[in-house]
């Protein structure tokens, strides 16, 4: 049982470090993975943005190129968000949600939509984009420090498991040369 136990915790320590490694790995490769998809995109911070005629290539500075564009869309619509628009154009520019009241389409009849609405959805679609980017980013980043520890508490058991395996007098050994050392005056 005893042997069955040390071998366990060699497997153990070794699938620790193996997980490790490969998390290390996949989170450098959706690190990278991103960034290369943002700086194929070719957008560049405006001078009014924190990151200004900079090229959007990190997570980063993708999360500020989404809050440009929503201080931009908000500017467009005179401050107001997609839900607080009206649905339909109206004669003043004012718009409407009544039907009756909108300005009608000429060949179909219908009411106009207000195009103002439609810079929310394209601004809302793009901002996602942005935003989910920086998410990627961070959870990459986060998978990468979880795989280094993983790798070092691997390699912690690994030691832990090979010093039970060499016996009780082994551990004394390994102990002897620092109590020496540190008696041994200078």
């Amino acid at each position: 049982m005893k042997k069955l136990l040390e071998y366990g915790g060699i497997a153990a320590s070794i699938v620790l470090i193996a997980f490790g490694i490969g998390a290390t790995v996949i989170g450098f490769d959706g690190r990278d993975r991103v960034r290369t998809e943002l700086g194929r995109e070719q957008i560049v911070g405006t001078p009014d943005s924190t990151i200004p005629n900079q090229l959007v290539n990190t997570g980063s500075e993708a999360q500020a190129f989404a809050k440009t564009m929503r201080k931009h869309t908000l500017e467009a619509t005179g401050g107001k968000t997609y839900a607080q628009m009206p649905r339909f154009a109206t004669a003043d520019g004012k718009g409407t949600n009544d039907e009756k009241a909108a300005l009608k389409d000429e060949k179909s009849g219908r009411p106009v939509d207000n195009a103002a609405r439609n810079i929310w959805v394209t601004e809302t679609a793009l901002t996602t984009a942005l935003n989910t980017a920086y998410f990627a980013e961070s959870t990459a980043t986060f998978v990468i420090v979880m795989g280094i520890a993983m790798l070092l508490t691997g390699v912690g058991f690994l030691i832990l498991t090979l010093q039970v395996l060499r016996g009780p007098s082994a551990v004394r050994e390994s102990r002897r040369p620092v109590r020496e050392a540190v008696a041994t005056p200078h």
